[in-house]
């Protein structure tokens, strides 16, 4: 591994995390109050939190799983 090689592993990191803050702000300028109201209903006792997290970790996984088989052929 030369330093090109590490340069480009960090430009692609600054990439994704510049991409990840941009999708953050336009989500929350697009949907901040009503997300968060939504969150606040979901999670309003720590069991109704745990399943939430769950059910949104579940689904996140599954897409990435997804994602990865489709692009692997």
């Amino acid at each position: 591994m030369d330093i090109f090689d590490g340069l480009t592993a960090l430009g692609g990191l600054c990439l994704f995390l510049f991409g990840m803050q941009i999708m953050a702000e336009a989500l929350q300028r697009r949907a901040g109050g009503r997300l968060e109201g939504l969150l606040r209903r979901m999670t309003r006792s720590r069991w109704a939190g745990f399943f939430t997290g769950l059910a949104v970790t579940a689904a996140v996984q599954s897409t990435a799983a997804g994602a990865l088989t489709c692009g692997s052929q």
